[in-house]
């Protein structure tokens, strides 16, 4: 007798990618909420408004469905940063972009900075064996290279600081405020987020501070 694809857990008349998208966000949910290692196919399912059976069609397993999520992520992101990292303009406006960029992408996605979170601390060396380079989101580092090695043809980049040394400054400046997103109450994040924008434009400590565009009050 020949197995039909309802007996495996496919739901009737199930639109494939819309169901895909589903699990995956319901995943991403899950893991932000209580962690990768906590985060059971049987609670994603419920999330994702199935059953078990049904996930296991998409996704046979746990890793399998953890590696589709990064990847999805990274197919939403980075197209996202690397056209705000290439806009026309001086050095910090194009990172004031790429850190826009980023705090759209959490606004869009509220789970995102958890769920990258959850997935660095609890599962990165499985994520860096099976697809290599993506736990990292290495991307956001080599747009913030680019921005850079324009500044020294420039001229902008003071002579006495590396360039290396400046892309891991603004790298790690970026990545935590990604932490941050994840633990701090929204306003808080934003202000923190402002106060980056004018650490990078040398204003921070200024007695001549320039425009800098409020926090949202009702946020």
């Amino acid at each position: 007798m020949s197995v039909t694809s309802t007996q495996l857990g496919r739901p009737v008349g199930a639109n494939n990618e819309q169901t895909r998208q589903r699990i995956l966000t319901a995943t991403m949910r899950c893991v932000a909420e209580v962690g990768y290692s906590q985060a059971s196919i049987r609670e994603i399912a419920k999330a994702a408004g199935m059953t078990s059976a049904s996930l296991y069609h998409y996704f046979p397993t746990k890793a399998e469905l953890l590696t589709a999520a990064v990847a999805e992520i990274e197919n939403i992101a980075l197209p996202r940063l690397r056209a705000a990292g290439a806009r026309d303009g001086d050095v910090a406006s194009r990172l004031d972009a790429v850190l826009d960029a980023s705090d759209q992408l959490m606004r869009e996605y509220p789970y995102l900075a958890s769920f990258e979170r959850a997935i660095r601390a609890e599962s990165a060396a499985f994520v860096r064996k099976s697809q290599p380079g993506q736990a990292d989101f290495a991307v956001l580092r080599d747009i913030i290279a680019d921005i850079v090695d324009d500044a020294c043809r420039q001229g902008a980049l003071d002579e006495r600081i590396g360039a290396d040394g400046a892309v891991n400054a603004i790298y790690a400046l970026a990545r935590g405020l990604t932490e941050q997103a994840a633990v701090l109450p929204l306003r808080e994040y934003h202000s923190a987020l402002h106060a980056a924008k004018a650490l990078l434009r040398g204003s921070l400590f200024s007695d001549h501070h320039g425009p800098l565009e409020p926090a949202d009050p009702s946020e």
